[in-house]
């Protein structure tokens, strides 16, 4: 969680204004002080543009976690976690408060090797002043496009570089994040659906068998679901079912 603290607050950084970098004394940490205040301004360019620079921070701060989750193991986890508790039909339990705390912190604990390479080779030289904001953006998306090129499907991704008609990149390094984003999310999108039919299976088969059985009892009135949610908890206690889950996913990735 350290971790991905410190990298919203390097996107915050590396968007914020070029001159500040180019301001400040050799070796001094590139963290300006801010000063707010209403009125007295004279309405010069310069100020007009530090306010505008200040607004745009604020907003990429805003709308940087769902950035960031959108390209960790976030998207696949959350949609695991809700697949089950459809498949229980366990209406709102686990509430969603849970389902998506519990996503969280298991995109931390994966994420976690990739985190420290951000912090490692783009955080703190940013922090120390030995790069530019340019240079750390650079060196901090390296680690992310690692992780999701292992986990994008090349139909993904050459649909949206030949959209754009892009050349093929020969690294990693080499592939655009607008195309790499939307590919590992609908690649995530796939996993996670193809797991949650393969959990979806059995609570099935249950399903099914109790329709079977009530309806040659004549009790066809009387709804399935109902008869058929003790037992498909009871299964899911005896083979520790949440293990399994939360198993199957550290191992997906």
């Amino acid at each position: 969680m350290k971790y991905f603290l410190q990298v919203l607050v390097l996107v915050a950084a590396v968007l914020a204004v070029p001159e500040m970098a180019a301001a400040a004394p050799e070796g001094t940490p590139l963290i300006p002080s801010i000063d707010l205040q209403i009125g007295g301004g004279n309405g010069t360019p310069q100020e007009t543009s530090s306010a505008i620079q200040i607004l745009l921070i604020l907003t990429v701060l805003s709308v940087a976690p769902a950035i960031l989750l959108l390209m960790t193991s976030f998207t696949r986890i959350v949609i695991v976690l809700s697949f089950v508790r459809n498949a229980l039909a366990t209406q709102q339990m686990p509430p969603n408060q849970v389902l998506v705390a519990l996503a969280l912190f298991l995109t931390f604990f994966i994420m976690a090797p990739t985190f420290g390479k951000v912090n490692e080779t783009a955080v703190q030289p940013f922090m120390q002043g030995k790069l530019t904001q340019q240079q750390a953006f650079e060196a901090a998306v390296i680690p992310f496009k690692e992780f999701m090129a292992k986990q994008t499907r090349e139909k993904d991704l050459a649909l949206f570089l030949d959209f754009t008609k892009a050349e093929r990149p020969k690294t990693i390094q080499d592939i655009p994040l607008t195309a790499l984003v939307p590919a590992y999310a609908i690649s995530e999108l796939k996993t996670a659906f193809q797991i949650g039919f393969m959990i979806f299976i059995p609570f099935l088969v249950i399903d099914m068998i109790i329709a079977s059985i009530l309806m040659g009892m004549g009790m066809m009135m009387l709804p399935p679901v109902m008869i058929s949610l003790p037992f498909k908890i009871l299964l899911f206690i005896m083979v520790d079912g949440w293990y399994l889950v939360v198993k199957s996913l550290l191992t997906s990735f």
